[in-house]
């Protein structure tokens, strides 16, 4: 049950019978009429701007108007106040029985409180982390990861069907660079001194295991062959355990695709040539030179003949390269292939999960995805800025296990996966992040993770104290349970304290806020409102600790027992769905 939607749909049909009685045209466009939370909670629970938005419309003054509109609303029973405000604000109070009846649906609903069906069953494929297989995964990625992983399972809660998708950079000049490199490592497991790693290669101690497994499985038999023999096979070998310990990282932050999509398979299918023959169709490829660089062009730049798709006619500020000056394919036709095949399985939309570091290439492909799918498809990308690391404000730059960065498994096994999910999520993902180990392991409220687990364990202590105190009253440790099963008794109507109404609005909130978020592609609008919903809870509690009569357990009165009780079981309900959206546990106790 989403509030808002409800008194949306009270506004339609009051402007529906304006138009009817020829105050509002018969034709009245209402899509811009909005349907929100006022900026002041002193206004009430719920304001709409229709008045002012119509005001032309109607040929009258928004006040005017908006008299009008308020009229009929105060009908309404699920309205206990209308109230014209400002330049035309219509803000409205809630009646105890709408409240009544939503809080009834939070306890009712459970689980699938919050989630809707705004999606569609829209097809979204979600592609992030998508790492080149050539080490463990850094904290960079962690903040992609578990963005991507949110965004995924918000897109999901509100009616999307989602693949998670990890692209392998499997094909190009790095995953040599890997083969050679767990090839010296290779020599190292044999017995040999290989001396400091050569420039060009990759340094990290992760290789050693690598090279030792190799060694494991072909005792010294790749030393007695050519380069051009043992490279295919070092090359597969390391990519497959490049990527076995990339998956064995993302389970420890409790993430896992669906879909691992290998590049090579483009350039082995003959996708590639497929996709720039259909492009040919469109009249989108020619040969041709390209400007030089903005600014000052390097001084080995020569204009030179190449292989173009029009990029620039869909937006892109120059046309894009298909072909390298060798005549190898360039890294951004797989991309282009790519697009294509996922077009193939049917998604509408295409979300990329991607590094600050590729700002530049989100114009050319929205490009390709334009020229591909006719304008159908959506493409989407989003860019998680950095990480700074601090350990008690001082900067952290060297990892033991990788050499020059710190590692998505050394964040997660200091902090856990819990802490590291949640703040990488309390910044929009176009913001850059400071993340310091010893804040985040605080037990404060200026800890945001702290703050949110804090308050579901306080409620579940609340619960365990009410079994202990109510039981001969209530029905023991079934306390929770029995006010779910039996929430149309519940006199909710007792609960008149601001502070109560305070932690109602933010409970009633949640779904709005889900389908905002799930609009915008911003999980971290889920975990602000958690934040909120928090501390309107311990504001709550802390009223309690000092007005014995605001305490949740009052044996003498149990009928406003069970409702303080039945408004803590739905707050939780809302914290707890909130923070399995974002791949956080609710825990009981701390």
């Amino acid at each position: 049950m989403n509030l808002f939607h409800e008194i949306a749909g009270k506004v339609e049909d009051a402007l529906q019978a304006l138009a009817a009685e020829g105050i509002l045209p018969a034709d009245v466009d209402t899509g811009n009429v909005k349907v929100e939370p006022p900026r002041d909670p002193e206004h009430g629970e719920v304001s709409t701007n229709a008045a002012m938005v119509l005001a032309k419309q109607a040929k009258m003054p928004p006040r005017e108007l908006a008299e009008h509109v308020a009229g009929r609303l105060r009908a309404d029973a699920d309205l206990a106040e209308v109230a014209v405000a400002g330049p035309g604000f219509i803000n409205m109070r809630l009646s105890q029985v709408f409240w009544s009846r939503l809080l009834d649906a939070v306890l009712r609903l459970g689980d699938s409180y919050g989630r809707s069906g705004i999606g569609g069953g829209m097809k979204v494929n979600v592609e992030y982390v998508s790492a080149n297989p050539t080490g463990p995964l850094h904290v960079g990625h962690t903040r992609g990861a578990v963005f991507g992983d949110a965004l995924a399972n918000l897109l999901e809660a509100t009616g999307h069907e989602v693949v998670r998708e990890y692209y392998i950079n499997d094909a190009g000049a790095q995953v040599e660079v890997l083969a050679r490199s767990v090839f010296l490592r290779y020599r190292e497991a044999l017995g040999e001194d290989i001396g400091e790693i050569p420039a060009g290669l990759y340094p990290g101690e992760y290789l050693k295991p690598v090279g030792e497994a190799l060694a494991a499985e072909h005792g010294d038999a790749l030393l007695k062959m050519d380069e051009a023999e043992w490279l295919p096979v070092v090359k597969d070998f390391a990519i497959g355990r490049m990527m076995a310990l990339i998956r064995d990282d993302l389970a420890a932050l409790g993430i896992a695709h669906e879909v691992f999509f290998s590049e090579r398979t483009l350039h082995e299918s003959g996708a590639i040539e497929d996709t720039i023959r259909e492009l040919e169709q469109q009249g989108l490829i020619y040969t041709g030179q390209l400007p030089p660089p903005k600014g000052k062009p390097p001084e080995d730049w020569e204009p030179r003949e190449q292989l173009l798709f029009r990029s620039t006619d869909f937006g892109d500020d120059i046309d894009r390269p298909l072909k390298k000056s060798d005549g190898s394919y360039t890294y951004f036709a797989a991309d282009v292939a790519y697009i294509r095949e996922k077009l193939k399985r049917g998604f509408a939309e295409l979300v990329y999960v991607l590094g600050a570091d590729h700002g530049g290439y989100v114009k050319r492909l929205q490009a390709a995805n334009a020229a591909l799918s006719g304008g159908k498809a959506r493409l989407i990308a989003r860019l998680c800025q950095l990480v700074k690391l601090f350990r008690g404000g001082e900067p952290v730059k060297m990892s033991k296990r990788a050499g020059d960065f710190i590692t998505m498994r050394e964040v997660v096994d200091e902090v856990g996966p819990d802490v590291t999910r949640f703040m990488m999520l309390t910044r929009n993902n176009d913001a850059p992040l400071d993340f310091d180990f010893e804040k985040v392991k605080e037990q404060s409220r200026d800890n945001p993770v702290f703050y949110v687990q804090y308050a579901h364990a306080r409620i579940a202590s609340v619960f365990r104290n009410a079994a202990a105190e109510l039981a001969s009253e209530m029905g023991g440790e079934g306390i929770e349970s029995l006010l779910r099963a039996d929430s149309d008794s519940i006199r909710w109507e007792l609960l008149d304290d601001p502070a109560e109404r305070m932690l109602m609005r933010h409970v009633g909130d949640y779904p709005r806020v889900l389908e905002m978020a799930a609009r915008a592609h911003e999980p971290h609008r889920v975990a602000f409102y958690l934040m909120e919903l928090a501390g309107s809870f311990h504001a709550l509690w802390n009223k309690g600790k000092e007005n014995p009569q605001l305490r949740f357990i009052l044996p003498d009165d149990p009928g406003l027992t069970r409702a303080r009780l039945a408004l803590l079981a739905a707050a939780r309900q809302c914290l707890r769905n909130g923070l399995h959206l974002l791949g956080v546990r609710p825990v009981e106790e701390m």
